[in-house]
């Protein structure tokens, strides 16, 4: 009996249910395939590149549709790390790239948790001592990478109504340079401040009508602005692919090439340093938060369209490093925090984000400000109806804030009622804001070419 028994056994381990599930078998399907059976199944479109959906496989897809689409598509591209944007009834786009995005309550409940680690000026302090050297070392710039001793490369400048503008190649480590455009007033007495600019993801980035308006117009009010380029965008494309940018060093040579344009701008006799800015829009928003984190040469910061306790920054040049898991946990709002008691402007609008600004995180600031009793020197512009852009809603209260705290002169360009009369600016060609020359033949001949070998440099 035990003899039938076991030869039993011994057939049914060997041939199997034809539906019963192998040890590697997990009714895995191609994303592709899954895609039309939900195009299919809930009669909807999906749009996407075909480099979006290859080489990806989910388990147990069939499992995870349920009645509803909106819970079917997370319940499919969350474990892919992917998303969908809804671009009318029963129409869709697979988003090409975004981090895990915490849902409001999150980022507050943990900004809530981070506060209570301090209760004054001295605890909080002592928190800010903590993170900046381990926000340095999670950004491999621990120590900093001995500077090259080469000059910077200039253009010659170009003079236009208020003000000049010379371009220029910076040589940030052997043969690694960042490129970018200093716009500086024509008319000027004593020292005169200067703002940094980096910016974010928007078509064009730097050379876009909208950015250099605005880094014409805070040099036409009397301050020094410097543009400069992304990470494997604009000029440095010569040296980098497109997609390099998606790699986690871009936020390392972004905020090495931040550190050693600062270098530069404040050797220059005629900078004042006690009126050192950095403004920034999206992801140049993000940058500007780390590096006033970083760096407390800066003594004034305008975070646009970026800041959140819940939105970490959805491209690896803003957290593709473990910036905020340093001394325990960070996040962008704690941040930002460490730039008080300088002045900081925080804009804010209703389509992003930022959307929830006034109702948390900005409270959150106002309390380290009140440590120092400086609540008066952080301020947030909300623009409930306003989406994510850098349009002129913007850039007028950055004007003023720069006005205000740098103490410019808006002469001529501030009207009656306020408003700023932006059109004596001249929007350049892009290529007349390059460096390198139109087709990059230019480029110094030490200049490192691919990603593989800026690896080698760290």
């Amino acid at each position: 009996m035990n003899k039938i028994l076991a030869a039993f056994l011994i057939c049914c381990a060997v041939v199997q249910h034809p539906f019963a599930q192998t040890s590697d078998d997990q009714y895995k399907k191609s994303l592709k395939e899954v895609i039309g059976l939900l195009e299919k199944r809930y009669n909807i479109s999906i749009k996407y590149n075909e480099n979006q959906v290859e080489g990806k496989w989910l388990n147990y897809a069939e499992w995870r549709f349920r009645s509803d689409v909106d819970e079917t598509l997370r319940n499919v591209l969350s474990p892919l790390d992917l998303k969908v944007n809804k671009e009318g009834e029963g129409k869709y786009k697979l988003k090409e790239y975004e981090y895990y995005r915490w849902e409001v309550k999150d980022g507050w409940d943990y900004l809530d948790k981070l506060a209570t680690r301090y209760h004054n000026k001295e605890s909080w302090e002592a928190r800010k001592a903590q993170i900046r050297p381990e926000l340095y070392k999670a950004l491999k710039l621990s120590p900093l990478p001995e500077k090259p001793k080469s000059k910077i490369i200039l253009t010659p400048k170009r003079v236009f109504d208020g003000y000049s503008v010379e371009n220029f190649a910076l040589e940030i480590m052997s043969g690694l340079y960042v490129n970018g455009s200093i716009y500086k007033p024509l008319n000027y007495k004593g020292k005169i401040p200067v703002v940094l600019s980096p910016d974010g993801h928007w078509g064009d980035h730097r050379y876009r009508k909208d950015a250099q308006i605005r880094f014409a117009m805070t040099a036409k009010l009397g301050s020094v602005a410097v543009s400069y380029d992304l990470f494997a965008w604009g000029e440095s494309l010569l040296q980098f692919k497109p997609e390099d940018h998606r790699r986690s060093l871009a936020l390392t040579v972004q905020t090495l090439g931040a550190i050693r344009i600062l270098d530069y701008i404040l050797e220059d006799k005629n900078i004042d340093k006690t009126r050192v800015g950095i403004c920034g829009g999206s992801g140049g928003g993000s940058q500007a938060v780390l590096m006033a984190a970083l760096d407390p040469r800066i003594n004034l910061s305008i975070p646009v369209v970026s800041l959140s306790s819940y939105f970490y920054g959805g491209c690896p040049c803003e957290s593709g490093l473990p910036i905020h898991n340093v001394a325990g946990g960070t996040n962008n709002v704690e941040l930002a925090a460490m730039v008080a008691p300088n002045p900081q402007l925080v804009i804010s609008d209703g389509k992003d984000w930022t959307a929830h600004m006034p109702q948390h995180d900005f409270p959150y600031l106002q309390k380290i400000y009140g440590f120092y009793g400086k609540k008066d020197k952080v301020r947030n512009v909300h623009l409930p109806e306003d989406g994510h852009d850098f349009g002129y809603s913007k850039r007028k209260p950055v004007y003023d804030f720069l006005i205000e705290h740098f103490k410019l002169n808006p002469k001529s360009l501030k009207n009656g009622n306020g408003n700023y009369d932006e059109s004596s600016v001249t929007i350049e060609k892009m290529d007349a804001l390059y460096t390198f020359g139109p087709n990059g033949e230019k480029l110094p001949k030490n200049a490192i070419r691919g990603y593989e070998n800026l690896e080698k440099l760290f």
